[in-house]
C-alpha cells in the first residue's frame, strides 16, 4: 500500500491520455498500479472479512473489477475506467448481493459506499416489499446515527421511478423510499486522505456503519 501515490498518479495520467496506445506504451506502470490496489484490497478483503463471514472464501482477484470499460455502460469513447475498484460481495464482485465498494480516483473522486446498487427487478421487488412491510426498522437504519456520521448524504436518492412502482399507492407514507431503484450509501475521499496511513482503518469503519443495511438488504433479496 506504499505504492499508493504512484497509483494516483498512474491514473491521473490515464485520464490525460486515455487510449490503448498509450496504455500500451505504459504496461509496466499499469501493471505497477494494479499491484498497488490489489495490496490495497487484499488488506480491506482481510479485514472486511470479519464483518461478513460471506466473503472468506474471496480473494483480491474475485472482488476487483477490470479497468476496461464495459461496453454496456459505456459513456464516451475512452477503452478505460479512471478509477480501479472493488466490490466487496458474497460470491464476488459480480454476485447479486449487497455488499461493500471501494474505488480510488484521483481528485477527490475517490468513493467507499455499501449496499445494492441497481438491483435486478425480482430482487428490487422484494427489497420494495421489505421496506412496505418493515418500514420502522428500514428507517431505523437509514436514519442510524453512526451510518449518517460516515455517509452524511444517506440513501442515494438519484435513481428514483417518477412515479409509484406497480403495486403501490402514490399516497404511500414511504413512496419517496419505495420509489428508489437503488440502495446505495457513498461518500468520496479527497486525496490526501487516500494517502493517510489509517486509510483502511477509515474505509472499514464505514464499512462497519454500513454493515446493518447491507444485511437488511440481502435479508430481503434473499426472501423468496
Amino acid at each position: 500500500m506504499n505504492d499508493l501515490p504512484f497509483l494516483l498518479d498512474f491514473l491521473r495520467q490515464l485520464a490525460l491520455h486515455n487510449s490503448k496506445a498509450w496504455m500500451d506504451a505504459h504496461r509496466a506502470d499499469y501493471h505497477r498500479a494494479r499491484a498497488a490496489f490489489t495490496g490495497l484490497t487484499t488488506e480491506l478483503l482481510r479485514r472486511a472479512q470479519t464483518l461478513e463471514p460471506g466473503l472468506a472464501p474471496l480473494s483480491a482477484a474475485d472482488v476487483m473489477y477490470r479497468i476496461n470499460k464495459n461496453d454496456r455502460f459505456q459513456q464516451s469513447d475512452e477503452p478505460y475506467k479512471r478509477h480501479m475498484g472493488a466490490g466487496l460481495k458474497p460470491g464476488g464482485r459480480h454476485s447479486p448481493w449487497a455488499g461493500y465498494f471501494v474505488a480510488v480516483e484521483p481528485g477527490g473522486e475517490t468513493y467507499v459506499g455499501a449496499g445494492r446498487w441497481l438491483p435486478e427487478p425480482a430482487q428490487l421487488g422484494r427489497i420494495r416489499q421489505e421496506i412496505h412491510y418493515n418500514a420502522d426498522a428500514f428507517h431505523a437504519l437509514r436514519q442510524d446515527a453512526e451510518l449518517l456520521r460516515h455517509f452524511p448524504a444517506g440513501l442515494d436518492q438519484t435513481n428514483a421511478l417518477k412515479t409509484a412502482p406497480k403495486g403501490y399507492d402514490r399516497a404511500d407514507p414511504d413512496i419517496e423510499w419505495l420509489r428508489l431503484k437503488s440502495y446505495f450509501v457513498w461518500h468520496t475521499v479527497p486525496d490526501a486522505e487516500v494517502l493517510r496511513p489509517d486509510f483502511v482503518d477509515r474505509v472499514v469503519s464505514s464499512w462497519q456503519a454500513a454493515r446493518p443495511l447491507v444485511r437488511f438488504l440481502n435479508e430481503a433479496m434473499a426472501v423468496e
